[in-house]
């Protein structure tokens, strides 16, 4: 994830609002789509809207003259790289190169070991978590 949140720091630094003490806006900037690409890694199913957050922490640095500029580049980065997670994740392994696991729990309160099914987040066992999930969400 280190590669999108440089490439995006890379094209949008010059955009940024220099401040009297020297870049603390660029800074800011950096920190801010560090986390919002590290969460898109480890947190994909619970950030729903990442361009959005991540444009939402880092408007302030930018004039209001490029920020539709800066929005959509944060989007298109971000639709790249939720691409690049969605890719990992269906061939079974995440960007460490460790093999996933079932998101579910045991009855005793510890995470289950099993493989998930391809393109799922559970394992056989807990496959209906997934689907009343999507129950709930339409």
């Amino acid at each position: 994830m280190y590669q999108f949140s440089r490439s995006i720091y890379r094209e949008l630094a010059p955009e940024v609002i220099e401040d009297k003490g020297g870049c603390e806006n660029r800074l800011a900037f950096l920190k801010a789509s560090e986390a919002a690409f590290e969460r898109l890694a480890t947190d994909r199913h619970y950030f729903a809207r990442p361009a959005r957050t991540l444009f939402r922490d880092v408007r302030v640095h930018f004039p209001i003259s490029s920020q539709m500029r800066v929005y959509r580049s944060i989007e298109r980065h971000m639709q790249l790289a939720t691409e690049y997670v969605d890719r990992a994740m269906a061939e079974g392994h995440s960007l460490d190169g460790a093999p996933l696991s079932c998101h579910a729990s045991t009855r005793k309160g510890t995470p289950c070991q099993r493989d998930p099914l391809p393109g799922s987040k559970y394992c056989p066992s807990h496959k209906h978590l997934e689907e009343d999930f999507a129950a709930t969400a339409a």
